[in-house]
């Protein structure tokens, strides 16, 4: 049974604009009240929750999270569900995204419904253990190589959105891979994906055979059904790579200011920081969002070079500063396109912080951002937040400031959402404890 009352005291919140301690009140799933104490709360009604065991937790109206974090919970914009936990089916021996992609398509149609359908299961429960409350994945449809091969992929995800619906929230954005020969049959097979429930419009514009024209397509597409774009872009570590110019003048022209996303972005960092300037400018002109992928970006790119190897991470603080809004995702967990990964924003956060430069005590808050508010405007995520009168989706973890989240990565979360509490994880370990008894170490 789930407690329909929650009140928790002491809570830290790091993304409110008052600093100190918080009282918070759940009535019902939804935030009922957020109120900034004068201090520590001392009260024998409320439970320290790292006491309570789960069964107990999701009983206990009154809990005292003693100067712990509380965040909303986290969105991952950009994830590949389907692909997920496929490493033993498929490796990629180059590390290079294009013999992860050559690899990955040649043992697709060996995939059933039923093991795509249980990877995203396990995909997006995992995500939703470590506190993420909404994910947007990326399909695998190619249509070019089997129409029954790409529903398999299509229902698969439908079925899977179903069975983890009480726990976490999918938007699916199909990878349509635009190739003239097939346009016919691509243009009916999304027609029909939309149509059953798929969210948006994916694609990869600069790896098909004319950019302009997969763009092109896309986009009349999305105009069609009424559906936001979201394509990856410039995923290569060529700087004359430049597919973000055509996408801009398109959703400019096509009003999709704040309906589009771009992925990845890649050649941004690679090209002359004056042309790079200018696409950034032009991405805020035009309204078009950015989503960073460091740890995929950091394990594909710049494979060829020596010495001096491109990493890939695109320009996220220069991004943000121009306005463009910037979040941080997961992209592939344990498949031929990254061979580690868990679905932890938090750890991406921690790889966004490092390969950014975003270090500072007011970057740590930025970088917060990334995998929670701003996701969530991107991916159009209603009354999101922990403000009254929202659905109250949160992540607790056993940290007691911004900097401490990403310097333990804490193990010990309580993650609520749906109404209810749906993980807890405590970490004990046992041995010599590293504190320095009798001793306070100040700083310098």
């Amino acid at each position: 049974m789930q407690s329909l009352h929650l009140e928790a005291i002491n809570v830290k919140l790091p993304l409110q604009e008052n600093e100190g301690l918080y009282t918070v009140s759940v009535n019902d799933g939804r935030w009922t009240a957020i109120e900034r104490q004068e201090g520590i709360i001392v009260s024998s009604e409320h439970v320290p929750i790292h006491l309570l065991e789960y069964d107990e937790l999701r009983t206990t109206a009154l809990i005292d999270l003693d100067g712990k974090v509380m965040l909303p919970g986290f969105v991952d914009a950009h994830m590949h569900l389907d692909k997920a936990y496929s490493l033993p089916w498929v490796r990629n021996r180059s590390g290079t995204l294009i013999e992860a992609i050559e690899n990955y398509r040649s043992v697709a149609p060996t995939f059933t419904k039923e093991i795509i359908r249980d990877r995203i299961v396990k995909a997006a429960l995992s995500s939703a253990s470590y506190g993420s409350a909404m994910l947007r994945s990326h399909l695998d449809v190619p249509v070019h190589l089997g129409r029954d091969m790409a529903m398999r992929t299509i229902e698969a995800a439908l079925e899977a959105r179903e069975i983890v619906s009480g726990t976490i929230d999918i938007q699916y954005f199909p990878m349509f891979f635009y190739d003239p020969a097939y346009e016919r049959e691509l243009t009916d097979f999304s027609s029909e994906a939309l149509r059953m429930g798929i969210d948006g419009v994916g694609g990869s514009p600069h790896l098909s055979p004319n950019p302009e024209i997969n763009i092109a397509w896309a986009f009349k597409l999305a105009q069609k059904f009424d559906k936001p774009i979201d394509l990856h872009s410039d995923e290569s570590d060529d700087p004359s790579t430049k597919t973000i110019d055509i996408y801009c003048d398109y959703v400019k022209a096509g009003g999709y200011g704040g309906r589009a996303t771009a992925g990845h972005l890649c050649s941004l960092s690679a090209m002359e920081h004056h042309e790079a300037e200018r696409l950034i400018a032009k991405m805020a002109d035009a309204g078009v969002a950015a989503v960073t992928l460091p740890a995929v970006n950091l394990y594909l790119q710049g494979r060829g070079d020596r010495g001096n190897v491109r990493r890939g991470v695109t320009r996220v603080r220069e991004l943000a500063e121009a306005g463009v809004p910037v979040a941080a995702a997961s992209d592939n967990i344990q498949d031929p396109f990254h061979p580690f990964g868990r679905g932890d924003l938090l750890q991406i956060g921690l790889m966004t912080a490092y390969a950014a430069h975003l270090a500072k005590e007011e970057d740590i808050v930025s970088v917060l951002r990334m995998l929670t508010s701003i996701p969530a405007a991107i991916t159009g995520v209603q009354n999101y937040g922990i403000a009254a009168g929202n659905p109250a989706s949160f992540v607790i973890m056993d940290a007691r400031s911004e900097e401490e989240l990403f310097q333990e990565l804490p193990s010990t979360r309580w993650v609520y959402n749906k109404s209810k509490w749906t993980f807890a994880s405590k970490l004990s370990r046992f041995g010599m404890e590293p504190r320095f008894s009798g001793t306070t170490i100040s700083p310098i």
